[in-house]
């Protein structure tokens, strides 16, 4: 089993309700990488038996640190409409709740197709060399292989004597090797590293506090990229009252748009 799978793995104890383990292979500085929960909040609806379609959005929005150890969640389907179901989680252990979440499942049919700009062209893979793997109090980021085109992350161990750019542009593939799908594509979402480091070049207290992400890629889509790395785009516009936006692309290496996504990240001084 990959150790994707593995990390994101659960266990139905009833209907709606089922329990998980963290995992070290994805630990980050404190508690799990956000990616990885989601990924298991992803897992927990699309292995319910009344999931129908293919997940449309995820919004995640971290409560409280996880702690080694067992979670549980709870999922309930909040409305089934014919083609459009809506979901809403917790992520919890013991009586804290960590994590609340909502995902959308829609039952897709292509009758119109028309994406209004081009991927970005940027180094292709092979000419931008990896990220060398980092300490292990990040283990997550060892989990992914990550070839920056422009804006990768600061090294020294000072801070920048200037603001630097906030946009990143960059290849991302899971390591070892995964086939793309819906539960990766999750957790690939929130791979890229908080902007507020690659601005000031330097670590403060902080963290993503909400996460959403679209997925516009359909099924087919997602088998074709198989495992090929996906071209990622990272950006923010404004850093104000403790707290950046954050944006981000993901796109197949046709030049098809698979997902989109938000954050709301939290810093202190």
């Amino acid at each position: 089993m990959h150790i994707f799978d593995t990390a994101t793995a659960l266990t139905e104890l009833d209907q709606g309700h089922l329990t998980g383990q963290t995992s070290t292979d994805y630990g980050n500085l404190v508690g799990p990488f956000g990616g990885i929960l989601a990924a298991n909040l992803m897992r927990a609806v699309l292995e319910d038996s009344r999931a129908t379609g293919d997940p449309i959005s995820i919004t995640v929005n971290f409560c409280a640190a996880v702690s080694d150890g067992a979670f549980d969640i709870t999922t309930k389907l909040v409305r089934a409409g014919k083609y459009v179901q809506h979901w809403s989680l917790e992520l919890a252990q013991g009586e804290k709740i960590c994590s609340t979440a909502s995902i959308i499942l829609a039952k897709r049919q292509v009758d119109f197709s028309h994406q209004t700009m081009d991927a970005p062209q940027i180094t292709p893979p092979q000419d931008c060399p990896p990220l060398p793997e980092v300490a292990s109090f990040s283990n997550w980021l060892n989990r992914y292989e990550f070839r920056f085109a422009e804006g990768p992350p600061p090294t020294g161990a000072q801070p920048a004597d200037a603001l630097a750019s906030p946009r990143s542009a960059l290849w991302i593939a899971d390591k070892p090797d995964r086939p793309l799908d819906y539960l990766s594509l999750t957790a690939l979402s929130d791979s890229f590293l908080l902007r507020l480091f690659h601005v000031r070049g330097t670590l403060v207290p902080m963290g993503t506090v909400s996460l959403t992400t679209h997925f516009i890629g359909t099924t087919a889509e997602l088998a074709e990229q198989g495992t090929e790395p996906l071209l990622g785009i990272a950006d923010a516009i404004r850093f104000h009252g403790n707290f950046h936006d954050q944006s981000m692309q993901l796109w197949s290496t046709s030049g098809k748009l698979l997902a989109t996504g938000t954050q709301i990240v939290w810093f202190k001084e």
